[in-house]
C-alpha cells in the first residue's frame, strides 16, 4: 500500500481544504482598530505614501497615527522588501486587507501572486486560505481609538524608552556581510585543508548546500539578487563545502519543439547560470540544479493534448510520463541545459514530493488510463532514467543524484534495481530513526538535528544501492532544521559530530548539507569538512580543533562545555513533524497570545495562531510544554559558558563568537516561549469548558495565563534587542522574515492587553 509521508499529508490538506466560505480574519484587538494595526505592522516595510494610497488618505494622516502609537519616524524603506521580503509583507497583511489591497502593497499582479503561492516552496500552504477581509479605508480615529493609541505609546516608551529610535542593523544586512570577500587581511581564514578538501574531493565526495539567502521560486530570473556572491562562496569553501544548489523549474530553462510555450526567458536564465558556475568553480564549488519534474500543469495546458493528461489534483494535472514525448522533453531539455552550461556539477531529483509530478508521485497512478496498470517502481525509475539520459548527454561527468524522498517503502528495492548505474542514491539520514521523548515512543521523519542518524530506512536503502553498484549520499541538516529555523545555526556541535562521524564510518559517499534552511557558513559545517579529510577522526579531537580555531586557546574550553550543554538539551526536543511545521517554534516570542480561540488551524511553517492541538503532534499538551521547558532549562547553562568563551576570544574572531552567543540566546528564548504559549493556551481552553469550573480552579488557570503573559513580554523584550543587533534573527530563505523587531514590541503590547483583561 502506498503511504504518503506525513509532511505531504499535512501540505496537501492545506493546499486542498474542504470547500468552505472564507473565514473572518483574526482581529488584533490590542490595537484600537484594524487601521492602526495595518499602519503599525507595515511601518518598517512599506513607505507611508503607499500606505496612504492604499487607505485613500494622505501621508501626513498615516504618520500622525504612527506617532500616536509611539512609533519612531519612518526612515527610508528598504528596496529589499519588494524583492527579498515580499513573503514577509504578504504574511503580516494576510488578515488585514483583501487581496486587491494586498497586491497594491507588494506591487504584484494577480498572476505573479498565483505563481508565488504555488512555486515559492508551497507558500499557499504556509499562509492558508485567504480570510475574508473587507476593504480598509481611512477614517479619522475616534476618541476611543485615540485613547487606546495613547496607552500603547505610554507602554512602548515605558518598556523600550529611546531604544526604539536608536539605529539597528538593517534587515537583510547579512546579505552584504556574507557577500563581502575577506580580502588579503582575511585570506588566512580560508584554511588550506578546507580549500583542498572542498575542491579536490568534489568529484568523489560531494558536500552541497543551499544559499542562506537565495530566492526560492525562480532565482535565475533576477541576476541582481545573486544567490551566491563571491563572499558567500568563499566562506562556504572555507567551511569545506564543495557544492551549492538552486531551485529550478525545467520549462523555464530550455525551449521545446513539443511544447512551444515553454522556454520563455531561458537565454537570460542560462546566462546567469553560466556566470554563477564559472565563479563557483574558482572556489572549488560545483553547482547543482534541483529537478522536481515533470511539473503538473494547469488544466488549460491540456486543451488539444488530452493524451498527455495524467492524474489530476485541484486545477492542475500531471504531465503523464508514460507518454514517450514527455520523457523525451525531459531528456532533451536537460541535455540542452547541460550542453550550454558545460561545467554544471549536476542535478538532484525528487520524484515523489509534495508537488504533483509523475502520476505515481502521490500514489494515484490508478486514476491515469496509461499508468493504471504500471507499478510505482516502473514509473519513478523511468522518470529518473529520462533525467539521467539528458544530463549525461549534455555532460557525461555531471552527477545525477536521485533522492528517494517520498518513495513507497515496498517499491523502493525495485526502483533502486531499475535505476541507471550512473546515478547516486540519496536518502535522509535520520528518517525512521526510533526515539523516545517525554516518555512517548515515536520516530523521526526528517529535519532532525536533535536525533542522531543514520536510521534504518537510509541504512537499508544505501545497502540496496551499493548492491546495485550505485554511489550514496546522506541528506542531513547540520546548521538548523525545522526544529528551529529562524537562527542561522544551532551550536549543538556534539550532535553534529556524532552524526557526521557515524556517516563517515558507514561508507556514505557524499552529503547534502541542507534543504532551503541551513545555508549559513558555520562551525557546524566545519565538522563535516574535518571528517571528510579524516573519516576515522575522534569526535572530541575534531570539536577541540574547531573550538580553538574559533575561540582561541582561552575561550575554547568554555565553548566546548557550551556545545555539550546545548547538545544535551536538544536531545529532549519533542520531535514530530506536526511540532516542526505547526507549533510556534519558528516565531517564538513573536507569536501573539489569544485570550479567545481564533478557530484557525496552524499553517505549515507559516502562521501558528493558537492551535495547541495542531502544535503538539502526538504529545499530550502538558508533556509538550514540559519538554520545551526541559530543553530551555538544560540549554541555559551553556549560555553562561558561551558568554565566557566569547569574552576570551581573540579580537579578530570576537564578532563571530558574539554572533554565536546571540543565536544561542535567541534559540533559548524560542524554546522557552513555546512552553509558555502552550501553558497559556491550555489554561485558556480549560477555562472555556463547560460546566463552569469552581472558583479556585478558575483562579489557578487565570494565574497561569497571567504568568505566561508576563514571561512572554519579557522574552519578547529580550529578543527585540537581539534581533536589532543581528539581522539574521527571524529570517529563513524560503519564508523570509518570520518576525521583525517591531513585531516583538507588538507582542509586549499584546501581552499587557491580555493580562489586564484576565
Amino acid at each position: 500500500m502506498f503511504r504518503l509521508p506525513l509532511r505531504v499529508v499535512i501540505l496537501l490538506a492545506a493546499l486542498f481544504p474542504t470547500a468552505l466560505p472564507a473565514a473572518a480574519p483574526v482581529a488584533a484587538d490590542h490595537f484600537p482598530d484594524r487601521m492602526h494595526a495595518f499602519i503599525w505592522r507595515n511601518w518598517p516595510v512599506v513607505e507611508a505614501r503607499k500606505l496612504a494610497a492604499v487607505l485613500g488618505t494622505t501621508s501626513e494622516n498615516v504618520q500622525a497615527v504612527a506617532r500616536s502609537m509611539g512609533l519612531p519616524p519612518q526612515g527610508p524603506t528598504l528596496a529589499e522588501w519588494k524583492t527579498r521580503g515580499y513573503i514577509t509583507v504578504l504574511r503580516r497583511n494576510w488578515h488585514l486587507v483583501p487581496t486587491e489591497q494586498l497586491l497594491a502593497l507588494v506591487e504584484m499582479s494577480a498572476e505573479d501572486l498565483a505563481y508565488s503561492l504555488r512555486e515559492d516552496d508551497f507558500l499557499a500552504s504556509k499562509l492558508g486560505p485567504k480570510p475574508d477581509c473587507p476593504p480598509l479605508v481611512w477614517s479619522p480615529p475616534s476618541a476611543a481609538a485615540r485613547r487606546r493609541a495613547a496607552e500603547i505609546k505610554r507602554l512602548v516608551e515605558e518598556t523600550f524608552g529611546a531604544e526604539l529610535r536608536q539605529p539597528e542593523e538593517p534587515r537583510f544586512a547579512f546579505v552584504t556581510r556574507l557577500g563581502r570577500t575577506w580580502g588579503n587581511e582575511g585570506a588566512a581564514l580560508l584554511r588550506p585543508q578546507a580549500a583542498a578538501v572542498a575542491g579536490a574531493a568534489a568529484a568523489d565526495r560531494p558536500r552541497y548546500i543551499y544559499s542562506y539567502f537565495a530566492m526560492y521560486g525562480d532565482p535565475l530570473a533576477r541576476p541582481e539578487l545573486d544567490p551566491y556572491p563571491d563572499g558567500l562562496l568563499e566562506k562556504l569553501a572555507a567551511a569545506g563545502v564543495n557544492g551549492v544548489w538552486l531551485h529550478t523549474v525545467l520549462r523555464t530553462l530550455a525551449p521545446s519543439a513539443v511544447f512551444p510555450e515553454f522556454g520563455a526567458g531561458h537565454e537570460r536564465r542560462l546566462q546567469t547560470l553560466r556566470r554563477l558556475v564559472g565563479r563557483a568553480r574558482r572556489w572549488g564549488i560545483d553547482v547543482y540544479l534541483y529537478v522536481n519534474e515533470p511539473r503538473a500543469m494547469p488544466e488549460p495546458f491540456f486543451r488539444g493534448r488530452p493524451e498527455l493528461k495524467g492524474v489530476r489534483e485541484g486545477d492542475h494535472a500531471a504531465l503523464c510520463s508514460s507518454r514517450p514525448e514527455v520523457r523525451r522533453w525531459l531528456s532533451d531539455s536537460l541535455g540542452y541545459v547541460f550542453q550550454r552550461v558545460p561545467d554544471l556539477g549536476g542535478v538532484f531529483t525528487i520524484t515523489a514530493s509534495e508537488n504533483l509530478t509523475n502520476c505515481a508521485s502521490h500514489g494515484g497512478q490508478g486514476q491515469c488510463p496509461r499508468c493504471k496498470d504500471r507499478s510505482a517502481a516502473e514509473i519513478i525509475a523511468e522518470v529518473n532514467a529520462a533525467i539521467e539520459a539528458g544530463v549525461h548527454r549534455g555532460n557525461p561527468r555531471a552527477k545525477v543524484i536521485v533522492w528517494d524522498w517520498g518513495w513507497p517503502d515496498a517499491a523502493t528495492p525495485d526502483i533502486i534495481a531499475r535505476l541507471p548505474k550512473a546515478v547516486w542514491l540519496q536518502s535522509v539520514s535520520e528518517w525512521s530513526l526510533p526515539i523516545v521523548r517525554g516518555g512517548l515512543a515515536t520516530s523521526v521523519g526528517e529535519y532532525s538535528l536533535s536525533a542522531v542518524g543514520p536510521g534504518p530506512r537510509a541504512t537499508r536503502h544505501w545497502e540496496l544501492a551499493r548492491q546495485a553498484g550505485l554511489k550514496t549520499v546522506a541528506k542531513v541538516q547540520l546548521n538548523n532544521s525545522w526544529e528551529l529555523s529562524t537562527v542561522p545555526y544551532l551550536p549543538v556541535l556534539d550532535l553534529v559530530a556524532e552524526h557526521v562521524g557515524k556517516l563517515a564510518r558507514s561508507r556514505v559517499d557524499g552529503l547534502m548539507l541542507s534543504w532551503s534552511l541551513g545555508g549559513y557558513p558555520s562551525p557546524n559545517l566545519e565538522v563535516a569538512e574535518e571528517f571528510a579529510a579524516e573519516p576515522g577522526a575522534e569526535r572530541e579531537a575534531v570539536l577541540d580543533r574547531i573550538a580553538r580555531r574559533r575561540f582561541g586557546p582561552e575561550g575554547a574550553p568554555h565553548a566546548r562545555r557550551a556545545w555539550t550543554a546545548f547538545s544535551r538539551a536538544f536531545r529532549e526536543y519533542p520531535f514530530h513533524v506536526g511540532v516542526l511545521y505547526q507549533s510556534p517554534v519558528q516565531m517564538g516570542p513573536a507569536n501573539l497570545l489569544y485570550p479567545a480561540a481564533t478557530h484557525y488551524r496552524a499553517t505549515m511553517t507559516g502562521i501558528p495562531y493558537d492551535d495547541l492541538d495542531g502544535w503538539r503532534g502526538p504529545y499530550p499538551a502538558d508533556v509538550f510544554a514540559a519538554q520545551f521547558v526541559k530543553v530551555a532549562e538544560l540549554w541555559q547553562p551553556g549560555l553562561s559558558e558561551l558568554a565566557q568563551a566569547a569574552a576570551k576570544t581573540p579580537a579578530d574572531r570576537r564578532a563571530e563568537a558574539r554572533a554565536e552567543l546571540c543565536f544561542a540566546r535567541a534559540a533559548w528564548l524560542h524554546f522557552s516561549s513555546v512552553a509558555e504559549q502552550a501553558r497559556f493556551t491550555a489554561a485558556r481552553n480549560a477555562l472555556a469548558q463547560s460546566p463552569p469550573l469552581a472558583p479556585a480552579q478558575r483562579d489557578a488557570l487565570l494565574e497561569i495565563m497571567r504568568r505566561a503573559a508576563q514571561s512572554e513580554a519579557r522574552a519578547a523584550s529580550e529578543l527585540f534587542r537581539l534581533a536589532r543587533e543581528n539581522s539574521c534573527l527571524g529570517y529563513e530563505a524560503a519564508n523570509q522574515y518570520f518576525y521583525l523587531p517591531i513585531d516583538l514590541v507588538e507582542k509586549v503590547v499584546n501581552c499587557r492587553w491580555v493580562a489586564e483583561r484576565l
